[in-house]
């Protein structure tokens, strides 16, 4: 199943439950990412300064990937 995330919020929301379903803590990710337990929970509260770079080793790190895709004109995406 394919989950759409549209702002920082939704992204930490994904981060975050990604994360609990591989049962990992945020210092484990991010000790896995390189990066501190402090930047983790920013990024899980949507924090909307975070750089790109951050989000793709945080994705990286969960074993995820970003796709960017066009909208169609009723919202939904193409399988």
């Amino acid at each position: 199943m394919k989950t759409l995330a549209r702002d920082a919020r939704q992204i930490g929301n994904l981060i975050r439950n990604a994360r609990k379903q591989q049962a990992i803590s945020q210092k484990a990710l991010g000790d896995r990412a390189g990066l501190r337990q402090e930047t983790i929970s920013l990024l899980e509260n949507g924090n909307p300064a975070a750089k790109m770079e951050t989000v793709l080793s945080v994705l990286a790190a969960l074993n995820l990937e970003l796709q960017v895709v066009t909208r169609t004109k009723g919202g939904y995406f193409p399988d």
